[in-house]
């Protein structure tokens, strides 16, 4: 198995480099990769304890993120090493403050790992989420450096709970601790002998609760609500859209519209989908007669999970198309949460939150007005409001009962 897995890898490779001239994506992943371990070798010198944390893409990265900044401020005499697989994740995040080096993650061969792992030498190295590379595990566990997953879940159908899924049960074999999102995962891992690990919840909500804390006013989005019912609506396709627009244009209250896409092409269409009065973000000032607008299309990026704040109910994209999108920024605010009843269920906290009835998947237009007039009686809306608010406050902590492994692997006192 070893050897068809080495075939896979390599075969990967090469598929990629044959694509990298026609896809940009492609050519980043290879790009990225060239005269890497060249470029590690000059820049890693330093010999203080170094830690390295490795991340897929984006999203990620936001689960590592506490992690990190808990590991910097506590320890600022460690440095951090920062990999990624995947360019999104890479190019959106290199030059990020808290990391001393950032590179790609080498294809996952034996004689890469060997090389890696000896040139960057770690004292305890961290893998995030659905992470479990086999050559990079072994090493680690060969050389006996502590290696963790974090924010990890398992699903009953993945290989590794598979009766031909030996091989892949080898690689968690070499983990020393696994903290996991929930207890299906827990248990699952007992399923098949692997007792190291806890359920901590996933980081993610430390870090939105972090950025709920130090956001600040909008001063145009407070002033558009201006004490109105508001829905704000973020991070929604044109699939969301669709069920949308007709709620909207029906409907008296005021709604905030951050859309995925921010092209003009893109702003344009959501414009003609609406038949009341709407207004860009970057057309509004403290000057503009915000009363007369019903909807406030978000042109910019950056102030979603601060938006939350100015509604009484959310509504979160994505699930219509490629997955959902983030609703724990929503759900710090302790609001009724809406989404589509598609791509979702890989998404614990959306499960959880359907569960005890603070978020609610629709199918359609005629379902989201259902769903709203129920939510829209008092007693619904503050049971709602308290199920998202109270979830919020119980997964919190997951960071710091990371923390508290990573002091015991690494040592040292704090600083």
């Amino acid at each position: 198995m070893e050897v068809l897995y080495s075939v896979f890898i390599g075969l990967l490779g090469f598929l990629l480099r044959l694509a990298s001239p026609f896809h940009p994506k492609a050519k980043a992943f290879v790009a990225g990769r060239k005269k890497l371990f060249k470029q590690l070798s000059a820049s890693i010198t330093d010999t203080s304890p170094l830690v390295w944390i490795h991340c897929a893409s984006l999203g990620e990265f936001e689960q590592g993120r506490p992690v990190i900044e808990a590991l910097k401020k506590e320890f600022p005499n460690i440095k951090i090493l920062l990999t990624f697989f995947s360019p999104s994740g890479y190019e959106v995040r290199k030059n990020y403050d808290k990391a001393d080096y950032i590179y790609y993650l080498p294809l996952d061969t034996r004689k890469n790992a060997a090389r890696f792992i000896a040139l960057t030498k770690p004292v305890l190295v961290i893998f995030v989420k659905y992470e479990f590379w086999h050559y990079y595990a072994k090493e680690l566990h060969a050389r006996k450096i502590p290696l963790i997953s974090i924010s990890a879940i398992f699903r009953k159908d993945q290989i590794f709970f598979h009766r031909l899924g030996g091989f892949y049960r080898k690689i968690l074999d070499n983990f020393s601790y696994f903290f996991v999102q929930n207890d299906e995962s827990r248990q699952l891992l007992q399923s098949i002998n692997i007792t190291n690990s806890k359920r901590v919840g996933d980081t993610r909500f430390d870090r939105v609760h972090q950025i709920v804390k130090q956001g600040g006013e909008i001063d145009i989005a407070k002033a558009f609500k201006n004490d109105q019912k508001a829905m704000v609506i973020g991070s929604c396709w044109p699939e969301d859209i669709e069920i949308l627009a007709p709620f909207i244009n029906e409907n008296k209250m005021k709604f905030i519209i951050a859309p995925h896409e921010i092209s003009e092409s893109s702003v344009v269409w959501l414009e003609k989908q609406l038949l009341v009065k709407s207004i860009r973000y970057t057309a509004a000032s403290q000057q503009t007669h915000l009363e007369d607008y019903q909807v406030l299309i978000i042109d910019n990026i950056g102030m979603l999970s601060r938006l939350y704040r100015y509604g009484e109910f959310a509504y979160i994209g994505g699930a219509f198309g490629k997955g959902l999108h983030n609703i724990l920024e929503a759900a710090c605010y302790g609001v009724p949460i809406l989404f589509g009843n598609k791509n979702f269920e890989k998404f614990q906290e959306a499960k959880d939150l359907i569960n005890r009835g603070g978020a609610f998947e629709i199918a359609d237009y005629t379902d989201l007005k259902a769903k709203y007039e129920m939510l829209n009686l008092p007693e619904n809306f503050l049971l709602a409001c308290e199920v998202t608010r109270q979830y919020t406050e119980e997964n919190l902590g997951a960071t710091e009962k990371i923390m508290h492994y990573c002091r015991e692997q690494l040592g040292v006192k704090p600083h």
